[in-house]
């Protein structure tokens, strides 16, 4: 079974068909195994109706205990070792099927993380959460047909065989069942892969409404906009439940015939047979043998409609898995090299210039204006943006990422104890962590948790409020230290006394490195060595915090809209809140 750091390979994403013979052939030597023991388990099944036939005619007809002693001690030790063979069969399977849903799993995660912060741009989070959950089983599950697929195709044809060698008459009505079987059975399977899909369209569209309800609840319920979405959700959620009755419909057609088709057979065929028994022209050993060949028919033929469920309902979930890894990575064709010294970054589109090694603050009516300036300055969004004179969609992505770092405020929170959730991929000692703490004025933060740095940290800071979650984003930025930090709102969910705190220290962390605020906030403002305010995403005015509160009546009304103090009284009065 696949490793966990083993490499999972190229998938095809050619089709569904494909990516599921794809997951075959990378376990090829399990793959043969499953096909071998379950078409040896299956005719052995078949067996047991040709021996009772032989104890029956050669042992019990003619009162030849030997004889009967004979085939029935075959008939046990053929029963024993079937049951042997079930226990493999079923344990190379359930490999088959785990190594199906493991690779699966490691190739849309390797993908989603080669994606990066495209993937939330271009992929809906139900569609990933919906394939996580759904559909990697119902790929797995539709691997079955390699083991009992393929054995109930090998023990239709030995019974067909064995049948030949009792009546012809017998043999071709089991061979033209299986023709009748694909007639009454195909055009469920096309429409339960139409219904199928659209079901799980439907899911992700769903399962992303969920999400979206649950992060913004508390925003929702300020504004009076729960119920609104609440009635979309239960609107979104009726409409699923009527995609799934017509999945529930055509799939409980499919099992009855599952059922329903094995037993016909097994009354023709067995009328068939006793009709010819009392005419003479079988034996009583015979009429025995084919009724067991009937019945032992009917797992195989039942197996036949499993088969087209379960590979019907697989396909689809390939097709979303495939539509998934055929988005493409953000292209990076970047060839020249980075500066090698900090510089100057520069967008022609707003105009803002961010010097090295200063505190640099957007401040603008709109925060999609500023966020989409640091969108592009972090290369997450097309630009023109120069570096050091040098284009910055020329650089090689690695390095950029290596050297500029965006931090959102909004940006995920793994579980997990709280100095792994602020280290990153580093391994920071608790000193440096606590530099980082106290620069996020998060103190109090880890004082409050029971076992501070080693506390455990829900998924998404689900244990933590909203300011407690924005402050510890903060201490994971601070630690990993880039060259050019660039922070979007900060502070936006923090106190007046906390936010004092934190501009204060983040000025002094980041000294002599290149940082970006996006903030309307004058505790920030007054804190930044230049401030570029924005108006339609363009840069209308730079320079300091108090030369623009008293040139720009603009600015001006921007940043003290929500204070009862003068500009001035603002620029000056975090001096003696900071300690």
């Amino acid at each position: 079974m696949i490793d966990a750091y083993e490499d999972p390979g190229t998938p095809d994403c050619r089709g569904g068909w494909r990516y599921l013979w794809w997951l075959v052939l990378r376990q090829p030597g399990r793959s043969a195994a499953g096909a071998l023991l379950g078409s040896v388990w299956m005719v052995l099944l078949a067996a047991t109706p040709f021996l009772m036939a032989k104890a029956v005619d050669e042992g019990l007809e003619k009162g030849d205990l030997g004889a009967l002693a004979l085939w029935t001690g075959l008939l046990v030790a053929v029963g024993a070792f079937n049951a042997w063979l079930s226990i493999m069969r079923h344990r190379t399977m359930t490999r088959v099927r785990m190594d199906a849903n493991f690779r699966t799993v490691k190739v849309v995660v390797g993908h989603a993380v080669r994606l990066g912060a495209a993937l939330p741009r271009r992929v809906g989070a139900g569609e990933v959460v919906t394939i996580g959950v759904g559909d990697v089983n119902q790929i797995s599950s539709a691997l079955t047909v390699i083991g009992p697929g393929v054995g109930a195709v090998v023990a239709y044809l030995v019974v067909a065989g064995l049948l030949l060698t009792v009546s012809t008459q017998l043999a071709l009505v089991v061979l033209l069942g299986v023709p009748v079987v694909a007639v009454l059975v195909g055009p469920l399977m096309l429409r339960l892969q139409g219904t199928e899909a659209e079901y799980r369209e439907r899911q992700g569209v769903l399962t992303a409404r969920i999400g979206d309800l649950a992060s913004g609840l508390r925003v929702l319920n300020g504004l009076g906009g729960k119920g609104l979405v609440a009635d979309a959700f239960r609107h979104d959620s009726t409409r699923l439940r009527e995609q799934g009755y017509r999945v529930g419909a055509v799939t409980s057609w499919m099992q009855a015939l599952g059922v329903g088709l094995p037993t016909l057979y097994l009354a023709v065929v067995t009328w068939m047979a006793a009709r010819m028994t009392a005419q003479g022209t079988l034996t009583v050993g015979q009429l025995v043998s084919v009724y067991g060949y009937v019945a032992v028919l009917v797992r195989p033929v039942a197996y036949f409609l499993d088969w087209g469920y379960q590979l019907g309902r697989g396909v689809v979930a390939a097709r979303r898995v495939v539509r998934l890894l055929r988005v493409a990575p953000e292209p990076d064709a970047g060839t020249c090299e980075a500066p090698a010294e900090p510089s100057a970054l520069h967008d022609p589109e707003s105009g803002v210039r961010v010097p090295p090694g200063r505190l640099t603050a957007l401040a603008g009516a709109r925060p999609a204006d500023a966020a989409a300036v640091v969108d592009r300055l972090g290369r997450y969004a097309p630009s023109a943006v120069t570096w050091g004179g040098v284009r910055l969609d020329a650089v090689p992505l690695p390095q950029v990422r290596a050297r500029i770092l965006v931090a959102d405020h909004e940006a995920d929170l793994f579980a997990g104890p709280l100095r792994d959730v602020v280290g990153g991929r580093g391994e920071p000692a608790d000193a440096e962590i606590m530099r980082a703490v106290r620069a996020a004025a998060a103190e109090d933060l880890v004082r409050g948790l029971p076992d501070g740095l080693d506390s455990a940290i829900d998924a998404q800071g689900r244990n933590l409020s909203g300011g407690q979650r924005q402050r510890v984003r903060l201490v994971r930025a601070l630690l990993a230290d880039p060259e050019v930090l660039l922070a979007v709102e900060p502070t936006s969910a923090l106190d007046a006394h906390t936010e004092a705190a934190v501009a204060s220290r983040l000025r002094e962390a980041r000294r002599g490195r290149t940082t970006v605020v996006t903030t309307t906030s004058p505790l920030m403002l007054a804190r930044v060595d230049t401030v570029h305010y924005l108006v339609d995403g363009k840069v209308a005015a730079t320079g300091t915090h108090q030369r623009l509160l008293a040139e720009e009546p603009g600015y001006r009304a921007l940043v003290t809209r929500d204070a009862h103090t003068s500009g001035e009284e603002i620029a000056t009065g975090t001096e003696e809140i900071v300690g």
